[in-house]
């Protein structure tokens, strides 16, 4: 399975060529991207209809970025060339049978007049004849400058980069402002940002977690163990490369490119049993997957690891679009340790899927009673009102074993495994919008932590009787979020777990706090009232 590597996009190199030149024609600004505003000039010369072009960009920007990269740009011209002939213009295109490797280049009436004209000024002048593109490295460098230099309108170009711009403007300076990296989630950086959608697969050892992976690749990721043992001994980043190796985790937490630098906090005991594999495949362009160590039963799991399992799993369920929790006939028992892991993933709810894996070792009345059981111990786990997700398969490479599921199983099965496989196919089309979720999340946690921690620092006293009245508030933390919820009218969900907050809280002085700083609280305020709504609004399909 090819996840956005469908037929539509691919051409034949004559083709790329001349397509590669429409492109940094219609790419006014040379930042390797093509926004609203160039598309509308350059759709026009195709003469369709607004309803069609509208249908065209919503389908090459099907990631929602608010931009076409030159992948893109070639959907959106092969689409353009079936609108002209007649084709309906449907998201149906997308999975056809069409050859688009010889479909001819669409009718773009005037612009071979207008090519002509650059190619003769270019030859006159040969420092305009293309740039690169430098949008990357502009939107990275926001975050090594300084934080008091505005950054200007003109350089966002997408959803992501106005997100960038602000959190480095707005929400940045209430974080560092109260210590908000040191109690709830480091500081974000530009590669957080540009980061691909991430797949977590977490579930006891040889539940199939690694094989799941390896089936949907098709083959096997550098450094991949599979066994009935708990083979998988370390967290495993399986993402896009230029070639096949491993790389490891202390390496990987230190590269800007990477979003794994706030890793570094779970020291380097984690940091040994923690390693990226790389390889080029279609499908790791659009997704990256995170294969956990099995989760082990009793005392093992927080004596033989000398690093904190939960937080990490935490720290990943935090960037992750999608959560699998994998189990299979003979493993259905939520260990401790495991309720502690689904725990760690509290407020992540909406990303957890559930997955039976190797449903054809047991027939059908048996896997009947399986998944009853399966949903009764989620349910004493999974405290919401909503039923979870559950995909019911065996996720691998041998054909399903007909013997124990008979022919209505293999039915079930390979229907699952579609449902499975859409769910998979979303990720990447609705990461833009997951983005923005979690910046608004991100927004809402740093805007409460303000509020505690500059409460914090108003109850202390100011001369004598700071050690005990440091004391008295860190043991009744309790009752000061309350304080907190009262007075500012917070909802009492959002506010963080106390036991943690605790823990960091006895490290600090709480009169060196900083006190509220309203202006700082406001921007934030402003930032989610309009700033965010007006964004979206710039970068939405440029025909609506």
């Amino acid at each position: 399975m090819e996840i956005g590597a469908g037929l539509i996009g691919s051409c034949s190199k004559e083709h790329e060529k001349i397509y590669q030149e429409w492109f940094n024609f219609a790419d006014s600004d040379n930042d390797g991207r093509i926004t609203g505003n160039d598309a509308t000039k350059f759709f026009a010369m195709s003469n369709l209809s607004r309803q069609d072009l509208k249908q065209v960009w919503a389908i090459a920007d099907s990631k929602r970025q608010g931009y076409l990269g030159f992948k893109d740009f070639i959907i959106a011209m092969q689409l353009v060339s079936l609108a002209q002939v007649g084709r309906e213009i449907t998201f149906d295109l997308l999975n056809s049978d069409d050859d688009f490797e010889n479909l001819k280049t669409p009718v773009m009436d005037g612009l071979d007049i207008l090519l002509e004209k650059k190619r003769s000024l270019n030859s006159s002048d040969p420092d305009l004849s293309g740039s690169l593109p430098v949008q990357a490295s502009i939107s990275a460098q926001w975050f090594s400058s300084k934080p008091s230099k505005k950054i200007p309108l003109s350089s966002v170009t997408s959803i992501i980069d106005g997100l960038k711009r602000l959190y480095i403007e707005k929400l940045k300076p209430l974080e560092v402002t109260y210590h908000f990296n040191d109690f709830v989630s480091p500081l974000l950086t530009n590669s957080d940002f540009d980061a691909k959608p991430m797949v977590m697969l977490l579930g006891q050892y040889s539940t199939g977690k690694t094989t799941f992976i390896k089936h949907l690749l098709k083959t096997s990721y550098p450094g991949a163990h599979i066994g009935p043992e708990p083979t998988t001994d370390r967290f495993v980043v399986v993402m896009s490369g230029p070639d096949g190796r491993s790389i490891p985790g202390n390496t990987v937490a230190v590269q800007a490119d990477m979003p794994f630098s706030g890793l570094t906090s779970f020291g380097t005991a984690f940091l040994s049993k923690f390693e990226c594999s790389q390889m080029p495949h279609p499908l790791l362009e659009h997704i990256t997957f995170v294969d956990t160590p099995g989760v082990l039963s009793g005392e093992k799991q927080r004596t033989q690891r000398a690093y904190d399992f939960t937080g990490v799993t935490s720290w990943f369920a935090a960037k992750c679009d999608l959560i699998l929790l994998l189990f299979d006939p003979h493993k259905l028992d939520v260990s401790d340790e495991f309720k502690r892991v689904i725990y760690s993933l509290r407020g992540h709810d909406d990303k957890i899927r559930v997955v039976l894996n190797k449903a054809d070792q047991v027939d059908t009345q048996q896997l009947m009673r399986v998944y009853g059981a399966l949903m009764w111990s989620l349910g004493k786990v999974l405290n919401t009102p909503e039923v979870v997700r559950v995909y019911i398969g065996s996720f691998n490479d041998k054909p399903v074993n007909e013997n124990a599921t008979g022919p209505i199983g293999k039915e079930l099965f390979q229907k699952e495994q579609e449902d499975l496989l859409s769910d998979l196919k979303d990720i990447p089309k609705k990461a833009c919008n997951r983005r923005i979720n979690e910046f608004v999340k991100r927004a809402r946690a740093a805007k409460i932590h303000a509020y505690i921690i500059s409460h914090l620092r108003k109850e202390m006293p100011a001369m004598i009787g700071k050690a005990k009245a440091q004391q008295r508030l860190i043991n009744n933390l309790e009752d000061e979020f309350a304080k907190v919820q009262r007075e500012f009218h917070l909802p009492r969900g959002d506010f963080p777990n106390v036991e943690h907050f605790r823990e960091v809280l006895s490290g600090y002085n709480l009169d060196k706090f900083e006190k509220l700083k309203p202006k700082m609280i406001q921007a934030v305020d402003d930032m989610l009232a309009y700033d965010i709504p007006e964004l979206l609004k710039n970068f939405r399909n440029p025909y609506d």
